[in-house]
């Protein structure tokens, strides 16, 4: 899986230094040093702050990194006592830890050290069936607050591009942070600076240095993208000078894409068996339908992450596609090479595409480097008269993006934290970044309709029915597939009791309707006390009944990170009979706003002894400033006042 290119160069990215190393068992003066330095004065929500992050690489002319790290943190509270611990990542054959060394140093004065004794040899996937990969920890158990964990370590490994990254810091602040790199004489360096103002290296030589001071805390935001990707970073390239092909480099996405290419191609084999099974699942059906014939065998197979040979490209390299049908099991890479040689036995080409899974901000078109990816999925080659959501114009052609690993999600769909992210399309020089589709609103629905009946004590008895399509749908599925048909039963008598104080769910009936990503469900529930009953003759109650249709946003002093909003549409329609003897004494208002964002109505009348409510949420696709922030949470707070309003009956 190409999730083992990022760990590891994520690992190697919080290895610093640059330096002499320490080896003797005493404290050496820079620790004592870097203890003493002094913090601001922070909120009691930073759990720790850095005091010193810093990491030297030294490249050598065979393209081996010598990396050497430092890391102080002081501990301010009982929940950054888990901050005095390092972990260092090594593998069989590829990358090793040479040195790690820790110490602990006391509010007193008084140096605690780890030495090598202290090392624990840990595995890092436990669900793996194949696994080159461990890490090397040392922990400060209980660490004193105020105290301050320092670290140094020392990495070997050889460079499998001429690349290298490093984030500056993580979420917790940091008083000074800097990377250095050295080359051997006539290799360029080439550094960019990404989610931060551009900073001019210190030049020695082949020597560069970057340094970074005062970076603020961060803390997870809602709707936002996730830290580590819009912390800091370095992006370097080395380029050895022209002749020297080891470690490769890469000039533009054309480059990577042809790196991939030459990496996988060979893997794409077929064997009789293959082929037999292609005739199967594709005779007589159209393009399209063989595509998804196709796709939804490999979905079944079952998913096991492999972590071996990763200095050796066995984070990229697909494992033959032939071992993966007989095993019928496989990461990423697998299933979508295995698909691609399926789909090229039925005569339907096909292009390996590298992604990030998680967070469509996080590849930066700016620097060329397959780093940027921990996922790999397909792209199909298809004729005009084949139409679906997730077809885009690409450097290849007319192209049907899907991903083989997500079992919820069938063809003509993306999973939402895919959709509008770049990937790069791996079809050697032709190759490039393109940016995945973005699934209209309307394709995303989720609708309910309840329909109740209110006694004039309180009671209810209703009945819900619910049908979604697109990302809706897979929610609901997963959470229907996962579970027996109790366990779903279950999860929706939780899910309404969250809104409605005792729900007790009598029957649940789903169906999902996986080739056309639709999911529907119907049950019943019942509740004793829903209206609340005052002076033996008011029932109020809240006329939406199940979840509201916004989101609450907290109120924030200042929001850091961009807004990330998914496209979707919300419908309800609800119905409640009014209890005999009862009528209307105050009505809730409807209301509608509109902005950029988002657009949103909700409509209440009384007709033929019931209240009506009626209500459309529709969110866009978008990606807004934090600057932004207030309109956003003003926008959703009205939205979710209009749906909190009250009803009043009143007894005759």
């Amino acid at each position: 899986m190409l999730k083992f290119i990022f760990i590891s160069l994520a690992i190697l990215t919080a290895v610093p230094s640059g330096f002499a190393k320490s080896k003797e068992k005493e404290a050496p003066s820079w620790v004592t040093e870097v203890a003493t330095r002094s913090t601001p004065a922070y909120s009691g929500r930073v759990p720790a702050a850095v005091l010193l992050y810093e990491q030297k690489v030294t490249v050598d002319s065979l393209g081996m990194m010598d990396i050497v790290t430092r890391r102080a943190v002081k501990i301010l509270t009982h929940e950054g006592k888990g901050e005095a611990e390092v972990t260092e990542g090594y593998e069989k054959g590829g990358r090793q830890v040479k040195d790690l060394h820790a110490w602990l140093v006391a509010p007193t004065g008084y140096v605690k050290s780890f030495d090598k004794g202290s090392v624990e040899d840990l595995g890092v996937y436990s669900d793996d069936l194949y696994n080159d990969f461990r890490v090397r920890r040392l922990k400060a158990v209980n660490a004193e607050l105020g105290s301050v964990f320092v670290y140094e370590s020392e990495v070997q490994q050889k460079a499998t591009e001429a690349q290298d990254r490093f984030e500056f810091h993580d979420n917790l602040p940091c008083i000074e942070s800097r990377y250095t790199i050295t080359a051997p004489a006539g290799w360029a360096i080439l550094g960019r600076l990404l989610n931060h103002a551009p900073v001019q290296p210190i030049v020695d030589g082949n020597t560069y240095t970057w340094v970074l001071k005062d970076l603020p805390f961060r803390e997870r935001e809602e709707l936002a993208p996730r830290l580590y990707g819009t912390a800091p970073l370095l992006a370097v390239d080395f380029h050895p000078p022209a002749g020297v092909n080891d470690p490769p480099s890469f000039k533009n996405w054309n480059d990577v894409s042809q790196w991939h290419t030459t990496i996988s191609e060979p893997q794409a084999d077929l064997n009789p068996e293959m082929e037999a099974k292609v005739r199967e699942l594709t005779s007589g059906l159209s393009e399209f339908d063989k595509i998804r014939s196709i796709g939804h065998f490999v979905q079944k197979f079952r998913y096991i992450e492999i972590a071996m040979d990763l200095s050796h490209y066995g984070g990229v390299r697909p494992h033959l596609a032939t071992q993966v049908f007989a095993k019928q099991y496989g990461d990423c890479k697998d299933k979508a090479n295995l698909m691609r040689a399926l789909l090229k036995s039925a005569g339907i080409p096909s292009y390996l595409v590298a992604i990030y899974s998680g967070d469509r901000t996080f590849v930066k078109k700016e620097w060329a480097s397959p780093s940027q990816f921990n996922h790999m999925i397909i792209a199909v080659k298809i004729k005009d008269e084949t139409k679906a959501h997730t077809v885009i114009d690409s450097p290849v052609g007319r192209v049907l993006l899907f991903d083989p690993t997500d079992e919820k999600t069938p063809l003509g769909d993306l999973p939402f934290y895919e959709q509008g992210s770049y990937a790069l399309i791996c079809a050697g020089g032709r190759g490039d970044l393109v940016r995945m589709p973005v699934i209209a609103p309307e394709a995303n629905l989720l609708s309910q309709t309840v329909n109740v009946s209110l006694d004039g004590q309180g009671g209810i008895t209703a009945s819900l029915a619910f049908e979604s399509t697109g990302q809706a749908a897979r929610r609901e599925r997963n959470l229907y597939e996962d579970g027996s048909p109790e366990n779903y039963k279950s999860a929706m008598e939780r899910y309404l009791s969250s809104y409605v104080k005792g729900a007790a769910v009598a029957k649940v009936n789903a169906k999902d309707f996986f080739d056309q990503n639709k999911f529907s469900a119907n049950l019943t529930f019942a509740s004793d006390h829903y209206a609340q009953l005052m002076q033996n003759r008011l029932l109020v109650f809240n006329l939406a009944i199940t979840e509201p249709t916004a989101t609450r946003f907290p109120v924030m002093k200042e929001r850091l990170e961009p807004i990330l909003l998914n496209g979707k549409i919300y419908r309800k329609h609800v119905a409640v009979k009014l209890p005999p003897g009862f009528t209307v004494d105050e009505m809730p208002s409807s209301f509608a706003d509109q902005a950029s964002f988002a657009q949103f109505s909700v409509t209440y009348r009384q007709e033929s002894g019931q209240l009506i409510m009626d209500e459309e949420l529709r969110v866009e696709n978008a990606t807004l400033p934090a600057a932004e922030y207030g309109k956003v949470k003003k926008f959703f707070d009205n939205v979710f006042g209009a749906d909190a309003q009250n009803v009043v009956l009143v007894k005759n």
